[in-house]
């Protein structure tokens, strides 16, 4: 059992890394911005920079982040870590959002306005560290949850959202010039037909990767717990890890890995239900004066 505790802590401290460089380099690149006021080079500096879509998706990426950063605080404490449903999602959008940003950077912004323009200053940090971090951290560090099909079409709503935005206020306003070049250096049709099936298709390759390493994670998982626990009474496996976890615990909360005990009634032939493994782990913690008022 200390193995699978120091899987998992490793795992928690992975994801803590990342996530933090993440923050702290969106921090960077954003910071630099509003406080360059002029560019001979880009106009949107200042507070205009919150126009630019490279920004605000590195804003959502390191909202996504920093959101991770109290689990593996809690993760590195008590000894089990596991990322909500919700979060995992948010992750995946944010980063298909900054994948886009980082491709239309290297393919379409660099070829006009030159790689070390674009990949320097604040936009070494904005345009390429983010991103790569971001693909990293969602497609090889965050191993718990598998997304379906479905949770693809999240990933629209960001760049839906900012292409009506950006054409109203280009097109139809006038408030903004074309920056991006979208609508005037290219037929606005298009940009407007091809952005989201990009889209699409980049949230489907995060997708693809991210499930694989999920796949490998608990594949491996299974078999470490086969191997473990062969023969050996699932019950008193359950207490000895409750009471593991309640030495090692020192918040005084209950927290019932529920994703080791279904892989646990999943490995091995039992007649008790989930429900009961998950009884049977909260008396066994109750037991010891940490959770005792």
């Amino acid at each position: 059992m200390k193995r699978i505790q120091g899987v998992n802590q490793w795992k928690c401290f992975l994801t803590l890394l990342f996530s933090a460089a993440v923050v702290i380099c969106t921090c960077v690149g954003v910071v630099m911005n509003l406080t360059t006021l002029q560019d001979e080079n880009f106009d949107h500096m200042g507070i205009d920079t919150f126009c630019m879509f490279t920004v605000n998706s590195n804003i959502f990426m390191g909202i996504s982040m920093f959101l991770t950063l109290p689990y593996t605080f809690d993760g590195l404490r008590n000894g089990y870590f596991r990322l909500p449903d919700w979060l995992v999602r948010l992750q995946f959008v944010s980063a298909t959002a900054l994948t886009l940003t980082f491709l239309v950077s290297l393919f379409i912004l660099a070829p006009f306005k030159g790689f070390v323009l674009i990949f320097t200053g604040s936009r070494f940090f904005l345009h390429g560290l983010c991103p790569i971090l971001a693909i990293v951290t969602f497609c090889f560090v965050l191993k718990d949850l598998r997304l379906r099909f479905g949770a693809t079409f999240l990933s629209l709503i960001p760049v839906f959202i900012y292409a009506c935005v950006y054409y109203t206020l280009v097109a139809v306003l006038g408030r903004w010039d074309d920056f991006y070049g979208f609508l005037t250096k290219i037929p606005s049709w298009i940009s407007m037909a091809a952005f989201l099936p990009l889209t699409f298709g980049i949230a489907t390759g995060l997708r693809v990767l991210h499930n694989r390493s999920c796949d490998r994670y608990g594949k491996k998982a299974r078999e470490y717990y086969l191997k473990a626990f062969a023969e050996q009474d699932m019950k008193q496996i359950i207490i000895h890890i409750a009471a593991m976890n309640s030495k090692r615990d020192k918040t005084g909360r209950i927290v019932i890995p529920y994703h080791v005990l279904r892989m646990l009634l999943n490995s091995g032939e039992s007649e008790e239900t989930f429900e009961e493994y998950c009884i049977l782990y909260m008396k066994e913690c109750l037991k010891h004066e940490i959770y005792q008022e």
